[in-house]
């Protein structure tokens, strides 16, 4: 008893912090979609748990916490594997690359994939979907900044791509992702984007991080991933 009541005193301060960064973020993202006349309960708050400690996650579990992004299909599966079954309403957005190898795994871990950018990897998740009998939704990422570095299809090339994995490939696409670069103004990728969908028919947009969530809610934002606004700095990576 005494240890467990040890253990408790030591995660109530990491509980505390991580309950009160959740309820600054959900009160920008209320304060945001006020200003853009929107109702808040239309944007989704995802905690992006990627490299992040099981108590940190756990803390955002217990603040009431149950939509998470990550990166790395792995990492997912340690973070989740055994929680998917424990915890009620939990919701998984894969927010990063996607390996054709990872396909299988990530189909059977996560309810959302984000990152659907080219006709192999469509094609793999289309079957591994019929194959397995799970339907999942789908958003397709663009790179609205056009940089060699990142995944996304280019904005010259999406409407065409939309329509082969909704209308020949039969993905359920329901909307589309982005990352702006990092040194150019945000608004102007989460506005291209916004038209993106409209003009597609799609609904749902996953936009806004840590650093400019607010401004994608006022720009139709009906997904934001906060990672460090609600976790803090991450540490690094061990090596070896």
């Amino acid at each position: 008893m005494l240890q467990d009541s040890g253990s408790r005193v030591m995660t109530e301060p990491i509980e505390r912090q991580i309950g009160q960064n959740l309820a600054r973020v959900r009160a920008a993202i209320a304060a945001a979609a006020a200003v853009a006349g929107r109702d808040p309960a239309a944007v989704s708050l995802i905690a992006v748990s990627k490299a992040q400690p099981m108590e940190k996650i756990d803390a955002a579990l217990a603040a009431g916490q149950r939509v998470f992004g990550e990166n790395r299909v792995q990492e997912a599966v340690e973070h989740w594997r055994d929680r998917r079954s424990m915890e009620d309403g939990l919701e998984l957005h894969l927010i990063g690359p996607l390996q054709t190898n990872k396909v299988k795994d990530a189909v059977a871990l996560f309810d959302v994939i984000q990152t659907i950018d080219r006709r192999k990897l469509a094609e793999k998740v289309a079957t591994a979907m019929a194959s397995g009998g799970r339907t999942k939704v789908c958003f397709i990422e663009v790179n609205t900044g056009e940089e060699p570095q990142k995944a996304g299809v280019l904005p010259a090339e999406a409407d065409a791509f939309i329509a082969t994995c909704r209308d020949e490939l039969g993905l359920p696409v329901v909307g589309l992702m982005c990352i702006p670069p990092a040194d150019e103004e945000p608004a102007l990728h989460f506005a291209l984007l916004h038209e993106m969908a409209r003009r597609n028919g799609l609904t749902e947009l996953s936009m806004g991080m840590t650093s400019d969530y607010e401004t994608a809610v006022e720009l139709g934002a009906t997904y934001v991933r906060v990672g460090t606004g609600i976790f803090g700095e991450r540490l690094p990576r061990r090596v070896g």
